[in-house]
């Protein structure tokens, strides 16, 4: 049974939107999580993170198994 994948990101951040076109290149099966748009999700994010979180973040059962993007990503804004 494959691992459950969870990706964390936002629409405004471009490693976001390359890490999922890999995903998908690679046909691999996520489910994905719009932090700008979901509270529930955003608050998961930072406790899975911290405070200082950087989307995309790639999360493989349960934990956390990438942050950013070959090396990049986008900080969260301010009230994160």
């Amino acid at each position: 049974m494959p691992a459950a994948l969870e990706l964390y990101a936002s629409r405004a951040c471009p490693y976001c939107a390359e890490l999922r076109e890999q995903l998908e290149w690679d046909g691999r099966a996520y489910v994905e999580y719009d932090v700008d748009a979901d509270a529930e999700a955003r608050r998961r994010l930072l406790e899975l993170t911290g405070p200082n979180a950087i989307v995309p973040v790639l999360v493989e059962d349960g934990r956390v198994a990438q942050v950013g993007w070959q090396g990049r990503g986008c900080h969260l804004g301010p009230g994160a």
